[in-house]
């Protein structure tokens, strides 16, 4: 475990890249002895910073729920972030690629609350009673914590879970009208289907994987508040994006297609 003042030493680091544009050297190998409990206060840490400076928490991530994407990363485990308003972006509206450091895209499936919800104890049946609709989504995982041969769930963690941004479709559906687990998904970069899959590789269900961020936000003694957004995870492999590059998430079901593009 790493004392205080290193800790406040990576968050002064991580502030730090978005003027130098140079994403760290993996904390994990730079601080062999950094832990889980130092990722999760290293974020929370960063997190304060943003909030002090005028921003609200619009949400939440949960990620690594898939096999894919912890077979990326070499986690057992989701992990997850706070997701600040700033990072919610219009849907097809250019984004400048030079805002972000290494992007990557998913696709996934967001959960707009409609009551509180705070574990522990929160079980599948009582995410369903508190969603208010579902949108189809692209999340841009970025990378402040370059990654590496080596990189950890640790690394990514302090790093707000890798969380660069996310783009919600306008295409709202009720959880009892559609079956979410069977819900298919296709990634298309530049018109070309790169990845798809179904949502059931989300923890077997999205709804699932919100059930299990409720629970552990709850250790912390963080509640879903009504109107926040909760991104429930990939459930195909992340895919690299450039300047120039137009992308497309689209779904059946009824949800419909997402679309960004970088310039």
């Amino acid at each position: 475990m790493l004392d205080t003042a290193t800790r406040d030493q990576i968050v002064s680091d991580l502030l730090a890249t978005y003027q130098t544009r140079k994403a760290l050297p993996l904390l994990t190998q730079t601080y062999p002895q950094i832990d889980m409990g130092d990722a999760y206060a290293i974020q929370q840490a960063f997190l304060a910073h943003s909030l002090a400076q005028g921003r609200t928490v619009r949400g939440y991530k949960v990620g690594l729920t898939s096999k894919a994407m912890q077979a990326m990363s070499g986690a057992t485990e989701p992990d997850f972030s706070a997701m600040t308003d700033d990072l919610f972006l219009p849907e097809d509206t250019p984004l400048e690629a030079a805002r972000f450091f290494r992007p990557l895209i998913e696709i996934e499936i967001a959960f707009v609350m409609k009551s509180a919800l705070k574990g522990p104890g929160v079980l599948p049946v009582d995410v369903l009673r508190a969603t208010d609709f579902i949108l189809p989504a692209i999340e841009i995982v970025d990378f402040r914590v370059g990654p590496g041969p080596g990189m950890t769930v640790v690394d990514t963690v302090a790093d707000l879970a890798a969380c660069g941004a996310a783009v919600l479709g306008a295409n709202p559906c009720r959880l009892h009208d559609i079956d979410l687990r069977r819900v298919h998904g296709q990634m298309l970069i530049n018109g070309k289907v790169e990845q798809e899959g179904y949502a059931s590789a989300v923890l077997g269900n999205p709804v699932t994987a919100v059930a299990w961020l409720a629970n552990k936000l709850g250790e912390f003694g963080i509640t879903f508040e009504p109107g926040q957004t909760i991104l429930t995870g990939s459930f195909v492999r992340a895919m690299p994006v450039k300047a120039g590059d137009e992308v497309v998430a689209r779904f059946d079901s009824g949800l419909g297609d997402v679309l960004t593009s970088f310039v």
